[in-house]
């Protein structure tokens, strides 16, 4: 065997998270899952108020139906109804166009 034949495997190593790291990342998982659920449930709440009030915070009664129907358990509803009340907003600063 000739010494271009031969390959030399060279073992790197490979640096592995520290049990402190994957705590630390579990418990920032957990923290998240506790937030959504935490968010979730005020949203729910939003489902108990008027139209009025909704209104009032840029939301309608389908958006919220709509936003926790389609939102998993697990997922924060509050990033949807933030950007959908953001976005009524901005639609209702915006200048009407007349013809």
């Amino acid at each position: 065997m000739s010494t271009t034949e031969r390959m030399t495997e060279l073992d790197l190593a490979v640096s592995r998270p520290t049990l402190a790291a994957r705590l630390a990342a579990t418990w920032q998982a957990m923290k998240s899952v506790l937030r959504a659920l935490r968010n979730r449930r005020a949203a729910n709440r939003l489902a108990d108020l008027d139209d009025a009030l909704l209104r009032d915070i840029g939301l309608s009664r389908a958006d919220v139906e709509s936003i926790l129907r389609t939102s998993g358990i697990a997922d924060d509803p509050s990033r949807l109804l933030a950007r959908t009340a953001r976005n009524r907003a901005t639609r209702s600063l915006q200048p009407v166009k007349s013809e």
